[in-house]
């Protein structure tokens, strides 16, 4: 069912013992936005605990998770931040599946899989949704709260660069920076510029490796488990990847391959125009959004990117 503000703020208000359920592959919007839901409970007097099937990226994310995810508990309140699909939470899927009894999420292709759900597909990231809750519910904002929707909001837009970037982002992301002294540019330096020597040269390998197809408008890369381990490169450090897929001019779909296991490959796609990739997505058992989407398809890996190229041919031919 899906609610408003109102509905969201009751329902918390009488909530206890939350655990804030994030998306396995974490990047800055679900942290920000489970640690930032976590830091407006606090304020509430309800115990809580962020959870994610991957972990937390460290040291990247340090400067939002330092302060612990929490204290191990029975949780009697289940809650899910920036999870469109309950399959994205990986192993918490077995334990929580079917129990979210609230999730916050801006992603158009969400399943409806709570029993209430926040949903602003307008909104540049979960962490957008939070702040607007907090303030509808009246509730303070703490310096570390500040960090993490910001983080959220930088994350998910881009620095401010995406399609997606709404005026009321900009708008949160000043009043972060007015009333809250944030570190907006070490924020941002950690999430779009430091870079580990293995990824520089991972990153300059897929360009490398980049294939295109379809009369050049798709731009199509795979990361290997062998190429990680040459590199000494995590699967965390290849978030950010994925816009390398659509740097030349004329491709107006990427897509960046990451082998998760051996023959499992997470798709990260991103549309440079007008191509809906959410809808491809969604045919592949994936989704997200029109400019920025992802599934998990089976290799082996040549046959998996044949099929992939077959499902953006067949979406480029509408």
């Amino acid at each position: 069912m899906f609610i408003g503000f109102s509905e969201a703020e009751l329902f918390l208000r009488n909530c206890e013992d939350a655990v804030i359920i994030t998306h396995r592959n974490p990047d800055g919007d679900c942290i920000g936005a489970g640690f930032g839901l976590k830091d407006i409970l606090a304020q509430l007097g309800i115990r809580s605990r962020v959870v994610c099937h991957d972990g937390f990226p460290s040291p990247r994310y340090d400067f939002l998770t330092s302060e612990g995810a929490g204290e191990e508990f029975e949780p009697k309140t289940i809650i899910a931040v920036d999870i469109a699909d309950e399959n994205l939470m990986g192993d918490y899927k077995d334990i929580y599946g079917g129990k979210v009894q609230l999730c916050i999420d801006h992603h158009i292709s969400n399943k409806n899989y709570a029993e209430k759900t926040l949903l602003r597909s307008d909104a540049t990231a979960a962490c957008e949704i939070i702040y607007d809750l907090a303030q509808h519910m009246g509730v303070k904002i703490t310096r570390h709260c500040a960090m993490c929707l910001y983080t959220g909001i930088a994350t998910d837009s881009g620095c401010f660069k995406y399609d997606c970037t709404t005026p009321r982002a900009h708008e949160i992301a000043a009043e972060m920076m007015r009333s809250y002294d944030i570190n907006f540019a070490r924020i941002n330096r950690y999430m779009f510029d430091v870079k580990s020597m293995g990824r520089l040269k991972l990153e300059a390998k897929v360009n490398e490796l980049m294939e295109y197809c379809l009369g050049g408008k798709l731009a199509i890369a795979a990361v290997t488990q062998d190429m990680m381990k040459a590199m000494n490169v995590s699967m965390e450090e290849l978030e950010g990847f994925a816009p390398l897929t659509i740097q030349l001019e004329e491709t107006e779909v990427g897509i960046l391959m990451r082998e998760r296991e051996d023959g499992v490959f997470k798709c990260s796609f991103r549309s440079a125009n007008d191509v809906n990739v959410s809808a491809i997505c969604q045919m592949i058992g994936g989704g997200g959004h029109a400019k920025a989407a992802g599934c998990t398809i089976n290799g082996p890996l040549d046959e998996a990117k044949k099929y992939l190229i077959g499902a953006v041919e067949g979406a480029l031919s509408k």
